[in-house]
């Protein structure tokens, strides 16, 4: 019995690693101009930024992280490039992974990609291009989301949890799973960030449920808590007291002339007697039923969706973003059904954090003293030109 557990197991081992494959990955070695097309939709407004090829200003290994830059600030970035074959992610499970790194502390920009059908031309690829899938982070001051936006009927559908992205200025690893069970999972620097259904946590069907139309409050529904105390009285007097009184204080001025400026009067201030309009104490409504709920019943236009997750054509990846201030690396992009090949690209990310930090830690203190080397020579300068100042007179 147990023999026929055991090799029950690695069947399904095996067919899991034999059916497991990697669509699309690109870690942005020399040559990937050949692979990747650039767009300008921007270019009569002459607002097409060009595309850098960069390990950026601190890094573990200066080639092997090397990837594709914003390099011009105020904007538009478009690329793409196209998967060796079309694919379908029906009854797959479907893994989109990428590292960004927004080393210049961005303060407003997109750090997201998407996936487009066989449909996209690469050379008009632009922000109205139909896309299936788009996911990463999107940036903008105290704004900070990862977008993760499923297109279906030709509306693109955004999910209604917030998930934060890093912000900070390193290389941060993205990762987005879609299962054929209509689940998915999204994790940043492999730690788990959220997970759900594409049916609870888009709108991308009718909701399963929706108000009675046949079903309106009672007319005689009590919903309001509180009401006036018919016990509490008015006190005697409280009308009497006017809400503001001539000052005391005031005097008239010695040059005033009743015959020319009439009779002079003191002006007028708050009274601090007056106690506002009365109204009387509230206590519970004893009447009263609570709020009412407006009953639900099934959608008659709700039909689940199996596939909600599957698309026909999967052909390019593309990254389409507006950056205020460049210097955004994107690297590392995979595209695969491969869990264990994820998670390879994401053990050799957990080395690279630990060399970048330090190498960042080197450039803040080499930026360091070249700014003392530098505020220090222009005091010589300044001490200098004083000196020949006091030698000329």
């Amino acid at each position: 019995m147990r023999a026929t557990i055991f090799i029950s197991v690695l069947l399904v081992s095996y067919f899991a690693l034999s059916t497991a494959e990697t669509i699309f990955k690109e870690t942005f070695p020399a040559g990937w101009e050949k692979r990747w097309v650039k767009a300008y939709p921007k270019k009569d407004e002459n607002a097409d930024g060009e595309w850098g090829w960069s390990a950026g200003k601190f890094y573990n290994d200066a080639e092997k992280d090397k990837g594709l830059q914003t390099t011009q600030d105020a904007k538009f970035y478009t690329i793409s490039a196209q998967f060796p074959k079309e694919f379908s992610n029906k009854d797959k499970e479907l893994i989109i992974q990428y590292t960004v790194k927004h080393e210049q502390n961005i303060d407003c920009g997109g750090g997201y990609v998407k996936l487009f059908p066989a449909s996209l031309d690469q050379e008009k690829m632009n922000s109205e291009s139909e896309y299936n899938i788009m996911f990463g982070p999107d940036i903008c001051g105290p704004t900070k989301k990862t977008h993760v936006i499923f297109s279906h009927g030709g509306k693109n559908h955004l999910i209604k949890k917030e998930i934060r992205p890093e912000s900070d200025e390193f290389t941060h690893i993205y990762r987005l799973v879609v299962k054929p069970d209509n689940t998915y999972k999204v994790f940043i620097d492999g730690s788990e960030k959220e997970s759900g259904s594409l049916d609870e946590d888009w709108d991308i069907l009718p909701p399963k449920q929706i108000k009675d139309p046949n079903s309106h409050k009672p007319s005689d529904w009590v919903d309001e808590k509180e009401i006036d105390d018919p016990e509490d009285k008015k006190p005697e007097g409280w009308d009497d007291i006017p809400a503001e009184i001539p000052d005391p204080e005031a005097t008239k001025p010695d040059d005033w002339d009743e015959d020319l400026d009439g009779e002079w009067e003191a002006p007028q201030i708050p009274n601090p007697e007056y106690k506002g309009v009365w109204k009387p104490k509230r206590i519970p409504n004893p009447a009263y039923k609570g709020e009412w709920v407006h009953p639900l019943i099934d959608n008659p236009e709700y039909h689940p969706n199996p596939a909600l997750y599957a698309y026909d054509s999967f052909k390019y990846i593309g990254i389409d973003v507006w950056q205020v201030k460049s210097g955004t690396i994107f690297d590392n992009i995979l595209i695969t059904t491969s869990e264990e090949e994820a998670d390879k690209l994401l053990n050799e990310w957990e080395i690279q954090k630990e060399g970048e930090k330090k190498a960042h830690d080197e450039h803040q203190e080499r930026e360091r003293k070249k700014a003392e080397e530098v505020k220090a020579a222009d005091e010589d300068s300044k001490d200098n030109d004083e000196s020949d100042d006091k030698d000329e007179l």
